[in-house]
């Protein structure tokens, strides 16, 4: 809201750490469309960043900073997560047409709805009107909000002939994005923000989807690299080293956001939390820690005890929530549905008066729901879909009335980012919450239960 009311980064952010941090990487960016603009050539920009960093307030900040579509440095910022684009878009609206009236000045929702639409576009919706209309995009920048999540070829030629009557389909959704912006006679830039062990969906192909797509078929684009893509949690992989190879490569450091906004409290909940589901136990509890004495977090047994905590450390307008993950089908007995259908606007925008509102603790979000969104205090629920043992993570899902083992490597992988993205929404602190089961319930005995919350208790957590 503040950068579409004309702010810069720098005003906005709350660390002054994270201030440096986004503002030289949005200039690195800045830098690199205004030179392929004057030299008429067409670049790619992968941008890394730890969870919360600002990626997705990166990409606002470019394509906020023109928003007429006359200008040829007119950007627009794509992303397929869609709860985020909604919030995003009502959001802003809600936000012009409130400046309107502060103002005196009678601004309709919809008008400000229409504004927003045109520069934060839904990427299926961007790729569909490129399929109708031949020619360049109005857009000379296309910024790729989880440009990890952007489909592989077998996902997008699936929805393709099932959804779009286009049954010979043959490119990736990162292949036909570029190839959209390759339209253009003179220049265009693509950016990629990447998140790290993001992919929760089936068909998310990762960042090596991208860089195959560029060794494939853009071999004239010039390529600037974040430092850190290597990094074994992007997954880029081998593509990424036959990328290397090529000539017009520049490996830039300012790509990369290493400072968390999201935990200003703490700047290593993300490694926290990816230590714990790695089972290093050791590092784990060191980096633990050095995080609970400005980051809370807390572990029990009991919902309602997990409730009172949200309330009782909440402070004025910051918002609270439960989540949990999509699997989490045996969570019913504490009035936790996942199969129920949130609305996100109204989860993460409305009042606390609002039943329908994250403050109420009554429905819950899952990853689908937050990825890529945050809350200031989250209660993370945790079901026996993913539940620990001696001999690792045990990955189930469960299906008509009993849990089965999920076999498949891909989507166990799933299965782990979606824990990963529900650890790392809270700015501020979060619970907890295992069930203790129940002896007479068989989808629900206490030694599903048990070693998990035996695991967490070992690494350290303190209890309620």
């Amino acid at each position: 809201m503040a950068l579409y009311n004309s702010h810069s980064v720098e005003e906005i952010s709350r660390s002054d750490a994270a201030a440096i941090n986004l503002t030289v990487t949005s200039n690195a960016i800045s830098e690199i469309i205004e030179a392929a603009r004057a030299n008429s050539f067409k670049a790619v920009c992968f941008v890394t960043g730890v969870p919360g960093a600002g990626k997705t307030l990166v990409g606002l900040n470019i394509a906020t900073q023109r928003r007429v579509e006359s200008d040829e440095l007119y950007s627009v910022f794509l992303s397929g997560n869609k709860p985020l684009v909604d919030i995003l878009r009502e959001a802003l609206a809600r936000d012009r047409v409130r400046r309107g009236k502060e103002a005196g000045e009678k601004v309709r929702k919809g008008e400000a709805m229409s504004e927003v639409k045109a520069f934060i576009q839904n990427v299926h919706h961007f790729r569909d009107e490129c399929i109708l209309d031949q020619g360049p995009p109005v857009e000379h920048v296309a910024l790729f909000d989880e440009a990890q999540r952007a489909w592989n070829l077998q996902q997008t030629a699936s929805f393709m002939r099932r959804k779009k009557a286009t049954p010979n389909f043959n490119q990736s959704e990162p292949e036909f994005l570029i190839s959209c912006l390759e339209r253009h006679p003179n220049w265009a830039v693509v950016v990629c923000l990447v998140g790290g062990g993001q992919e929760i969906n089936v068909g998310e192909g990762g960042i090596s989807e991208w860089v195959d797509a560029l060794n494939r078929s853009f071999r004239d684009w010039h390529v600037y690299i974040s430092s850190r893509l290597s990094d074994s949690e992007y997954a880029a992989g081998r593509a990424l080293e036959l990328l290397r190879t090529r000539s017009d490569v520049t490996i830039k450091d300012e790509l990369h956001l290493a400072v968390s906004m999201r935990s200003f409290r703490a700047e290593h909940v993300s490694l926290l939390i990816k230590q714990l589901l790695d089972l290093e136990i050791e590092e784990a509890r060191t980096t633990l820690a050095n995080v609970s004495a400005k980051y809370p977090i807390m572990l029990t047994r009991d919902l309602a005890k997990a409730k009172r905590w949200l309330r009782e450390h909440a402070r004025g307008t910051e918002r609270y929530g439960i989540v949990a993950s999509s699997q989490a089908e045996r969570l019913k007995p504490y009035a936790i549905n996942v199969k129920f259908t949130i609305n996100p606007i109204h989860w993460f925008l409305d009042e606390p008066e609002d039943v329908r509102s994250s403050f109420y603790l009554e429905d819950v979000a899952t990853e689908f729901d937050v990825q890529g969104l945050e809350l200031d205090w989250a209660c993370v629920t945790w079901d026996a879909d993913f539940r620990y043992s001696e001999n690792g993570w045990n990955h189930r899902s469960f299906c008509g009335d009993r849990w089965n083992y999920i076999k498949k490597a891909e989507r166990k992988y799933y299965q782990k980012n979606a824990y990963r993205v529900l650890l790392t929404r809270a700015r501020q602190g979060m619970v907890i919450v295992v069930p203790p089961g129940d002896v007479e319930d068989p989808t629900r005995k206490p030694e599903f239960y048990d070693p998990t919350y035996d695991y967490l208790q070992e690494i350290g957590f303190r209890t309620i």
